[in-house]
């Protein structure tokens, strides 16, 4: 599996596809400017929403629902990393949020 940290992920923030995985509510309550949220229950029925031509980063709280769902986006033919210590991280480090 592939994996980036926050501060990588910030370096290719403005040409990103980036996943928020996590439930409606946690997105709602701050993520990853530009993140789109599809929980990681819908995310097999939502693959066409993604664009198979550009990498596509995926975040959680920290890490962990995000590694799972990489390994679906790849066994499903996408470039997909997971973004390690999510959210979390990325809050933690002072980065901008959108709610």
């Amino acid at each position: 599996m592939r994996e980036i940290d926050i501060d990588q992920l910030a370096t290719k923030i403005d040409r990103a596809a980036v996943v928020d995985v996590r439930e409606p509510a946690e997105y709602a309550e701050g993520h990853v400017p530009g993140a789109v949220n599809i929980p990681m229950g819908r995310l097999t029925d939502r693959l066409g929403e993604l664009d198979r031509d550009r990498p596509v980063y995926v975040v959680c709280a920290s890490g962990n629902r995000s590694s799972a769902m990489v390994d679906v986006l790849t066994a499903a033919g996408f470039d997909a990393v997971n973004v390690a210590g999510g959210t979390s991280a990325w809050v933690r480090s002072g980065r901008p949020v959108e709610r």
